[in-house]
This record gives C-alpha cells, sequence and structure tokens, in this order.
C-alpha cells in the first residue's frame, strides 16, 4: 500500500485519497515518529544515522550524508537526499509532497521544508501536496522555509530567515520575507 500512496502524492493529486490510503498515511507517520524518537533521543556515529535515516527515508541515504540532530519529519518516506548532503540540527521535513535534495548541498538549524498546504476553503481543507526540489551546490541558511511547489536552483543561495515562496533561479541569493533575488552568486572554482 505504502508504493500505491507515494506514487498517489507524487502525482500533485489532492482530493482524492482512499480511506485505505489516508490510514496507510497515518499509520506511517506513526512509524515514522517511533523511529525518529529513537534517532533523536540517544548518540548515534555517524554510520548509524545515515542507516536510521535509510529506515525512516525507505532508500538507502549515501554514506556521505550527515546530520546533527535533533531532526523532525512527519511521513518520512518521501525523503530523497543526495550524496556529500549535511543537515543541521532542529530540521523540520514535512515531505508528504515529496523533498528531493541534490548532491553536496548545506541545510542550515532550524530549516523548514513544507509540502502540504490546505484549501483556503474553511468548509473543505483537504490536503494539497506539492514537491519541494533542492537542486546541486544549494546552501540554505538557519532558520529558512522553504514552502511547497519551490524549486531551488544549483547552486543558490538561501539567505537565513528567508521565507521562500516561488523558484530560485540556480547561481542566485534570496533573502526576505517573502524571499526577493539579491545578487548573482560569483562562480570559482579556484580557490
Amino acid at each position: 500500500m505504502i508504493n500505491t500512496v507515494l506514487s498517489y502524492l507524487n502525482s500533485n493529486r489532492g482530493e482524492e485519497m482512499t480511506d485505505e490510503m489516508n490510514a496507510c498515511i497515518l499509520q506511517t507517520c506513526q512509524e515514522t515518529q517511533k523511529k525518529l524518537m529513537y534517532l533523536n533521543t540517544q548518540y548515534h556515529t555517524p554510520a548509524e544515522i545515515v542507516q536510521i535515516m535509510s529506515d525512516i527515508t525507505g532508500s538507502e541515504i549515501d554514506p556521505s550524508f550527515n546530520m546533527f540532530l535533533p531532526f523532525y519529519a512527519d511521513f518520512g518516506r518521501n525523503i530523497h537526499i543526495g550524496k556529500n548532503v549535511f543537515i543541521n540540527s532542529s530540521c523540520h521535513f514535512q515531505d508528504q509532497g515529496g523533498i528531493y535534495i541534490g548532491d553536496n548541498v548545506l541545510i542550515g538549524h532550524n530549516v523548514v521544508l513544507a509540502t502540504v498546504n490546505h484549501d483556503l476553503n474553511p468548509y473543505d481543507r483537504h490536503n494539497i501536496y506539492k514537491p519541494i526540489h533542492i537542486g546541486d551546490r544549494v546552501w540554505i541558511g538557519s532558520n529558512a522555509v522553504i514552502t511547497q511547489g519551490v524549486t531551488i536552483g544549483a547552486g543558490a543561495v538561501v539567505a537565513a530567515g528567508a521565507v521562500v515562496t516561488k523558484d530560485v533561479p540556480e547561481n542566485t541569493v534570496v533573502g526576505g520575507v517573502p524571499a526577493k533575488f539579491i545578487r548573482k552568486v560569483e562562480i570559482s572554482e579556484n580557490r
């Protein structure tokens, strides 16, 4: 059933979920919370963190992954992490809509990635799922919030405290609430 649910969530549909699919999501969320309690309440080596995160996501995480705890997620099974990714402490991933993180990404303290929204109609607040895509070599500063449906282009920088509601072009710096273009990133492969 989890594969059916993931297929549904990753198709950007939001109103046709069956009761059985919803029950599967709730059960998966409960299982993820149990795994996160284990992850966050005792010391783990970097290799153990990779293994636990692989279990939470349901896919193999590269050994180059590094994370400072604690870490929070709601669903867990729709997080996709590239190579050489660092996630700093106290990040919150609401991943039902899908979170796709490229290679060589840095994610600062307290970053929120939110892929679920609700209909504005107060009599029908059904869930709306849209993925977040984070390109290679992106740096997201502390306390940034990335909302559903946003793509952050390769090499971009999201300033600390920014609220990103629109796509970020590659190799640009954005900041503010809502996030706006600040400048282009100067690229130099020589140090």
